[in-house]
């Protein structure tokens, strides 16, 4: 299995991203290549299942997917349902208290814990991340309607490197939205492939 993961701090509220991420229709005003999701049946917890519709080059694809599991406000997971093994979440970490990670700090801190208050929580960045696994080998050759003379080969070859793009391109995005800012979104990104 291949692995991405990108990941960055927001301003926001963890509940209030939480909430943001749930809303997968929305994902398509913040991707490139993704051109429609519809909702097929549920209402955004586990079950809920979805139609996306991508477009690249000379290829249109819809994926499905489903909402496999929910843990507000820290995790949606999901997985997509046909033609390829794939899956992954949405992570939300809430910010801590400073000195919570400490353990010497904590006693000292006791007294300032107190005085926290959920403003001071919000002013420090929660952690939002995409996490996806998927299996390029897995990719079924009738899922898609190929110009001739194209490999599916050389469609996942092209393609893994758009899946990175468009996953940094949707964090970055969501962030400014949920921020309400224009400020320039420092991503940390992770890739075990040997493939990008």
């Amino acid at each position: 299995m291949d692995e991405l993961v990108v990941s960055t701090d927001v301003h926001a509220d963890p509940e209030d991203v939480y909430a943001f991420l749930l809303d997968f229709p929305r994902y398509a005003n913040y991707s490139k290549y993704l051109r429609e999701v519809r909702t097929l049946e549920g209402e955004g917890g586990p079950g809920t299942c979805y139609a996306l519709t991508f477009a690249w080059w000379k290829i249109t694809y819809t994926a499905h997917s489903r909402v496999t599991g929910v843990e507000p406000p820290e995790r949606i997971d999901w997985e997509i349902t046909k033609d390829i093994d794939a899956g992954g979440c949405w992570r939300v970490t809430p910010a801590e208290s400073e000195g919570a990670s400490d353990p010497a700090a904590s006693d000292s801190n006791d007294a300032n814990d107190a005085n926290d208050t959920d403003d001071d929580l919000t002013d420090r960045p929660c952690k939002v991340a995409l996490e996806v696994e998927f299996d390029p080998g897995s990719a079924s050759s009738d899922a898609l309607d190929l110009p001739m003379l194209v490999s599916l080969d050389w469609v996942v070859k092209k393609a893994i490197p758009l899946i990175r793009g468009e996953a940094e391109r949707v964090i970055e995005r969501a962030v400014r939205d949920l921020e309400g800012s224009n400020r320039d979104v420092d991503l940390d990104v992770y890739v075990d492939s040997a493939r990008i």
